[in-house]
């Protein structure tokens, strides 16, 4: 069977009249992986957006209202709940092999009959800023990138966050001095000559999540392999933006994604 191949779908409330929610089941790299799909309440054709989420397990999970945010800028979104989540098959493992979750998410969407021209965006939030930028590898054909407060380095990660390293150790096998190639594997900073599409950072200074200095490592090489960079920073915001502020910057980075359709 394809990856990407929708096995169920059922319709899902939606906070949003003019946008309409699935719950759907897919296939992924063997197993059967639970997802949501929103989309215009129309018949037009728009591009498809892959929406990464952060966290793992029951922290970060994907909101309707976001996605339906998404949406309601003209956009058939898709967001994979990652293995193990919500009755999906698997172990979420923390942009492991979970990053295959995120390929087939890709996939569905290229072959989704109302995405124009199999144009795909993906973006990422927080530790969906690294399985953002892993499946831009992945899939050359990405239309754009953009990661909001995501994390680029998990070497980084396991320093800065004290409260995450159990977790860690626990879903990656250890440390990274005891596993250095485990944590590189999911550093997509080390591969970064292999992404084609053009990429945005978005970032808070004050981000006690995830700090700027992964939005920084991330725009430094990008621009010493003159790839396509913009970068949005804000002094005075942390990981989680003010809700007038966080639908303008959601609108500015959909206008953005869609110059690159």
């Amino acid at each position: 069977m394809k990856n990407g191949t929708i096995l169920e779908k059922e319709l899902y409330p939606s906070p949003n009249p003019n946008v309409e929610l699935f719950s759907i089941t897919y296939y992924a790299d063997g197993l059967r992986i639970k997802g949501m799909l929103a989309q215009p309440k129309d018949d037009f054709t728009c591009p498809g957006f892959l929406y990464l989420r952060g966290g793992i397990k029951n922290v970060g999970q994907v909101r309707p209202a976001r996605i339906a945010q998404f949406a309601s800028e003209g956009f058939i979104v898709f967001a994979p709940f990652y293995r193990g989540n919500q009755g999906g098959e698997g172990n979420e493992d923390f942009a492991g092999d979970d990053r295959h979750d995120a390929f087939a998410a890709f996939d569905l969407l290229q072959d989704h009959p109302r995405v124009s021209g199999r144009k795909v965006h993906i973006f990422g939030f927080s530790r969906g800023g690294v399985m953002a930028l892993l499946t831009a590898i992945e899939k050359k054909d990405a239309a754009s990138i953009v990661t909001w407060g995501g994390v680029s380095d998990m070497v980084l990660t396991y320093a800065e966050r004290k409260d995450l390293r159990r977790m860690m150790k626990r879903v990656i096998g250890g440390t990274p001095k005891k596993y250095p190639i485990r944590y590189k594997w999911r550093t997509p900073l080390y591969r970064l000559e292999e992404i084609e599409a053009p990429v945005l950072i978005i970032h808070g200074a004050k981000d006690q999540n995830v700090s700027i200095a992964h939005a920084h490592k991330l725009e430094k090489r990008l621009k010493e392999l003159d790839k396509k960079v913009d970068t949005y920073y804000f002094e005075e915001y942390t990981h989680y933006f003010p809700p007038a502020v966080n639908r303008d910057i959601v609108f500015t980075l959909c206008s953005w994604m869609k110059k690159h359709n």
